[in-house]
């Protein structure tokens, strides 16, 4: 017996929602057997209840597959485990220990906001000083958070290009497994000569930081384990929030209203970037694998089953808010799950918060002027990318 396909966001349709089924799952059946892109069939969860137990249980649900082998074809459940987002349990806790403190504790991160204010003020500065209308994502987005990625690991101006390629055809759905070990061996070749050089000559780089503060374990991170922990932080860091950035400014600008409040009382990018965050999500779900037999929201789920939790439908949920469908800035941020949830939680989600915070802050104060300078009909959206949101926007500002 056939399956539905799995529901993929239309932006060109809904821009800023999730596809329609998913009020209509929410309001029935919240699990249903879809067959999902790169043809895995699996269950789809698609209520805040559900999705939040099954990624806060990484016992009964493993990561080993990959987060989006359900959409990517380059990453099949069946490929060796290469990052420590594919990990589980002791080995999963050890990687991430080592790793997490250098971007998420409260001090490293009062260390970090200058650099952040400071790389925001010159992009925004660089564009002022452009003609319109002006291509916010691709000079304005992502040269910020190439930026700050790129200066936390250490990575020079030079080589910044290899973050760019890498995550070109990491998310890209067409790359096949083979491409995305060409395109990644450039980055994974200058980090692994990196890491023997930090050894030798430490910096105040969060790459040093994770060598120094790694060698006072029982079991001291590889060289290998180094680069590939600083090439998954690269490349998310650049790509996911730069898309955040770009995707988040568009609803903001043509959602009414929701802008001048940002203008009114700048001190409202705090809430505003967990509305964002909420609001716009993972449009594509996150892939799990249960690891023995259990049950969702009463229906048995099989060992080996596949779950992908459909992330933005979950926060749209009313279980959250009562008007979860509605934008609002000023909303009092709930337990929303756009950054995940449970031992799998995005582990640079507070230094995406702080760019994404700093960025609204500042454009709002500098340029409240700011517009989009097509019809949102005419804005170009991503089609073979995992990472949602549109491939370009042109801006202009009086």
């Amino acid at each position: 017996m056939s399956l539905p396909a799995m529901p993929m966001p239309a932006e060109d349709e809904r821009p800023f929602d999730p596809p329609p089924e998913y009020a209509e799952l929410r309001a029935g059946a919240t699990m249903i057997r879809v067959s999902c892109p790169t043809g895995l069939d699996a269950w789809l969860i698609s209520d805040y209840a559900g999705v939040r137990e099954v990624l806060g249980d990484g016992r009964r649900f493993s990561t080993r597959p990959g987060l989006a082998a359900h959409v990517l074809s380059s990453y099949g459940p069946e490929s060796p485990i290469d990052n420590f987002t594919r990990m589980d349990g002791p080995e999963h806790v050890r990687i991430r220990r080592n790793f997490a403190p250098q971007v998420t504790h409260a001090r490293r991160l009062a260390e970090l906001r200058p650099m952040v204010e400071r790389i925001t003020d010159e992009a925004i500065t660089r564009m002022l000083a452009s003609p319109q209308p002006y291509p916010l994502h691709s000079q304005f987005s992502t040269a910020i958070t190439t930026s700050v990625i790129a200066e936390l690991i250490g990575v020079p101006s030079s080589q910044r290009h290899l973050l760019h390629e890498a995550a070109m055809a990491l998310f890209d759905t067409s790359t096949k497994a083979d491409q995305l070990r060409e395109a990644l061996t450039p980055l994974y070749t200058y980090l692994y000569e990196a890491v023997a050089t930090r050894r030798a000559q430490p910096g105040d780089d969060v790459l040093s930081r994770m060598i120094e503060h790694s060698a006072d374990s029982d079991r001291p991170l590889t060289d290998t384990e180094l680069t590939e922990m600083n090439a998954a932080l690269l490349i998310a860091g650049f790509d996911t929030t730069a898309s955040m950035i770009t995707y988040g400014l568009l609803a903001l600008l043509n959602i009414p209203g929701e802008w001048e409040k940002l203008v009114a009382d700048p001190s409202t990018a705090a809430s505003a970037t967990e509305e964002l965050v909420r609001y716009l999500a993972v449009g594509t779900g996150l892939l799990r694998q249960a690891t023995e037999d259990t049950e969702v929201n009463g229906q048995p789920i099989r060992a080996g089953d596949y779950v992908v939790v459909a992330v933005q439908s979950g926060n749209r949920d009313m279980a959250l808010h009562a008007d979860a469908d509605d934008f609002d800035i000023t909303r009092k941020p709930g337990a929303h799950l756009g950054f995940g949830h449970g031992a799998h939680a995005c582990v640079g989600q507070q230094i995406a918060r702080m760019e994404l915070t700093t960025v609204l802050r500042a454009l709002a104060t500098r340029v409240p002027t700011l517009r989009v300078a097509v019809p949102l009909n005419e804005v170009e959206w991503k089609k073979d990318s995992v990472v949602r949101g549109p491939a370009e926007l042109p801006v202009a500002w009086t």
